[in-house]
């Protein structure tokens, strides 16, 4: 029996890097996944890829900041594959300044996506849940369910022209515990996970101006090849972390192995601390 055999998971942000990886992974070990992604491509290509390997998959396109994204997202999961058991607040993005030069614009962004997106997914996927958990409970079954919030060490240590990102980052660390309190009543587990650098288009190394449009921004990705170079060499372990690596600590926290842990940050950056 795989390890998250009919399990249900949800997971923002997975028509690429790591999100990608890890919907490849939990769908290798049983779990029926929902993809998203801001563009249809991408996110049919992970289905697809999942599909052919003999596993279950659909599609949720659109931006986890957008009006009733979150109930809607739950809804389409609960259509196709019934009640959610995981839940993976994985979507973001960074849109760099330093404090002088940052605007509301940029902080607001960085609060839709990285705060309050995650309150409203995981307020959606609790009332999803809480009424099933409720019927197990009476009946004297312990089913875990899991929440995984996705942070940075930016958020735990603070860096150079992220006063938007770090900050929202940290929020993700209080969310978590609070949570964590709140719900484990209804044996959900609530947990974060905070990458150091993690190898994904977004943080590729390059001296190219490259820019994605998110929300109707065009920001910024990629990071200045001397300036990937010098977080290589402040990472104990020598390098950074591959998607596939990322991927795989989140699932630690989807399977029954952490059923008794919970309010926890984990870092997940080969030693870095910044």
């Amino acid at each position: 029996m795989r390890k998250l055999h009919d399990k249900v998971a949800l997971i923002t942000g997975s028509g690429r890097g790591i999100g990608k990886a890890l919907a490849l992974k939990l769908a290798s070990e049983g779990a029926k996944v929902v993809i998203n992604d801001l563009d249809s491509v991408p996110a049919e290509e992970a289905v697809a890829e999942i599909i052919a390997a003999g596993g279950q998959a659909i599609a949720y396109v659109g931006s986890v900041t957008e009006q009733y994204f979150a109930e809607e997202f739950i809804v389409a999961a609960e259509k196709s594959f019934g009640t959610p058991d995981i839940l993976v607040n994985n979507a973001g993005y960074t849109w760099d300044a330093m404090l002088h030069k940052a605007t509301d614009k940029q902080f607001d962004a960085m609060y839709d996506i990285h705060v309050k997106a995650p309150f409203q997914l995981n307020r959606a996927f609790t009332q999803a849940v809480t009424p099933v958990a409720k019927l197990e409970a009476d009946t004297g079954k312990e089913v875990f369910r899991k929440i995984i919030n996705i942070s940075s060490v930016a958020g735990e240590y603070g860096n150079v022209g992220q006063v938007n990102y770090s900050s929202m980052k940290s929020a993700l660390g209080g969310m978590t515990k609070t949570l964590s309190k709140e719900l484990g009543r209804h044996k959900i587990n609530v947990n974060c996970v905070a990458f150091g650098v993690i190898e994904t288009r977004l943080t590729q190394a390059t001296d190219e101006k490259k820019t994605i449009v998110v929300d109707g921004n065009e920001v910024g990705i990629g990071i200045p090849e001397k300036v990937s170079a010098g977080f290589s060499k402040m990472v104990p372990l020598g390098r950074s972390g591959t998607a596939r690596e990322a991927a795989d600590a989140i699932y630690l926290f989807c399977t029954p192995e952490s059923n008794y842990i919970s309010g926890q940050t984990v870092i997940v950056g080969g030693g870095l601390r910044m």
